[in-house]
C-alpha cells in the first residue's frame, strides 16, 4: 500500500517531464532545424539547373502539399497521440497505406481490374490494413501514453474520470483517422509537386520552409504564450534536432524519391513497419519510467527513514529526560521521609 502511494505522489513529476514541451513548438522547431539543413543542400544541387526555381503552379504545390501533409497532418497526428496512446497511434497509421490506394484509385494513379490477380492482392491488402488497424485500435487501447500521462483521481470521481478517458480516446482516434487521410493525400499530391519541380531534395527544402511558417502561425494562434517557445533542456534540443535532421529532412528526401521512382501506394506500404518498431520503442520507454520510478522511490525511503530516526531519537531524548525527572522527584521523596523519621524519633527519645 505504502508503494503504491508513493507512485501516486510521483505521477505529477512524470507528467510534468513528459508534457513540459508543447507539440505544436515541437513541429515548428524541428522543421526549421530541416529547413536550415536542407536549404544549402538544394542550392548546391540545382544551382546549374533551372529545377531551383519555382514559378507560380509548382509553388501553389508545394504549398498545398505542405499544407496538408506536415503542418495538417503533424498536429492531429501529435493531438491524437495526446488524447490516446502511443500504440494506438502507430496502429491507426496502418489506414495510410488503405486510404492512398483509394485515392490514387479515384485519381487515376492506381489501375483496378477485378480480373487481375494484382489487383485482388491490393484490394484484400487494403482490408488486411483497415481490420488490423481497428483491431489493434481496440486491443491497444490502454497502450502507455506519451503524453498527457493519465493522474488517477480519488475514488469519488473515479467513473467521471472513466467517461472522460473513453471521450477523449475516441477524440484522439478521430484526430489520428484525419491524420492517416492527410498522410495518404500527402503521398499523392507530392507526384504532381515532383512533376512542377522536378528536385526531391529542392521540394523537400520548400516543404520544410514552408510548413515551417505555416505551423509558426498556427502554433501563435493556438499557444500566444511565448514562453511555450522556450527550450528548457539540453534533451529537448537534442530531440528536436534529431526529428528535425532525421525525422523531416532525411525521411522527407528518401520519401519523395521512393515516390518519384515507385509512386505513392509504394511508399505507403511501408507504414505498417511502425506499430512494430515503436512498439519495441515503446518498451524501452516504459522501461526508462520503471528506472524513474525505482529511484524516486528510493529516495522517498531513505527520506522515510530519515524521519523515523529522528523521531525514535526524539523519543529516546524524551524518555531519558523523564526518567532522570522521575528519579529526581524519588531521590527528593526518600531523602525528606529521612529526615522526617528521624526527627520524629529524635521527639520521642526527648519525651520519655
Amino acid at each position: 500500500m505504502g508503494y503504491c502511494l508513493d507512485m501516486e505522489y510521483y505521477l505529477p513529476v512524470l507528467a510534468m517531464v513528459l508534457t513540459q514541451f508543447i507539440y505544436s513548438v515541437f513541429i515548428v522547431y524541428r522543421h526549421a532545424f530541416a529547413t536550415i539543413l536542407l536549404a544549402p543542400i538544394a542550392y548546391l544541387s540545382g544551382r546549374n539547373s533551372r529545377s531551383y526555381s519555382l514559378n507560380l503552379t509548382s509553388f501553389s504545390w508545394i504549398f498545398m502539399t505542405s499544407l496538408i501533409g506536415i503542418t495538417l497532418y503533424q498536429n492531429l497526428y501529435f493531438e491524437g497521440l495526446y488524447l490516446s496512446s502511443s500504440s494506438t497511434a502507430t496502429a491507426m497509421i496502418n489506414l495510410t497505406p488503405a486510404v492512398t490506394f483509394v485515392i490514387a484509385t479515384f485519381v487515376g494513379m492506381e489501375k483496378v481490374n477485378i480480373q487481375s490477380l494484382r489487383t485482388i492482392a491490393k484490394i484484400v491488402g487494403t482490408m488486411i490494413c483497415v481490420t488490423g488497424a481497428v483491431s489493434l485500435s481496440m486491443t491497444l487501447l490502454k497502450g502507455p501514453k506519451l503524453l498527457n500521462a493519465d493522474h488517477k483521481m480519488p475514488s469519488k470521481t473515479m467513473m467521471t474520470t472513466t467517461l472522460e478517458s473513453d471521450e477523449n480516446w475516441l477524440i484522439g482516434c478521430l484526430f489520428l483517422l484525419g491524420s492517416s487521410v492527410a498522410g495518404s493525400i500527402w503521398l499523392i499530391l507530392q507526384v504532381p509537386a515532383y512533376a512542377s519541380h522536378p528536385n526531391y531534395i529542392s521540394l523537400s527544402a520548400w516543404m520544410c520552409l514552408i510548413s515551417t511558417l505555416q505551423s509558426s502561425i498556427l502554433t501563435l494562434f493556438l499557444e500566444p504564450d511565448l514562453n511555450a517557445w522556450k527550450i528548457n533542456s539540453l534533451l529537448q534540443f537534442g530531440c528536436t534536432l534529431y526529428a528535425g535532421i532525421m525525422g523531416s529532412a532525411f525521411v522527407f528526401c528518401l520519401q519523395a524519391w521512393c515516390i518519384t521512382k515507385r509512386g505513392p501506394l509504394f511508399s505507403a506500404m511501408f507504414n505498417p513497419l511502425l506499430t512494430v518498431i515503436v512498439t519495441i520503442l515503446a518498451a524501452c520507454a516504459i522501461g526508462v519510467i520503471i528506472g524513474l520510478y525505482t529511484v524516486l522511490w528510493g529516495k522517498a525511503e531513505d527520506v522515510k527513514e530519515m524521519i523515523n530516526s529522528k523521531l525514535v531519537v526524539n523519543e529516546t531524548t524524551e524518555v531519558t529526560f523523564s526518567t532522570n525527572e522521575s528519579c529526581e522527584k524519588s531521590s527528593c521523596k526518600i531523602d525528606l521521609e529521612e529526615h522526617l523519621l528521624a526527627d520524629k524519633s529524635t521527639s520521642r527519645c526527648g519525651y520519655k
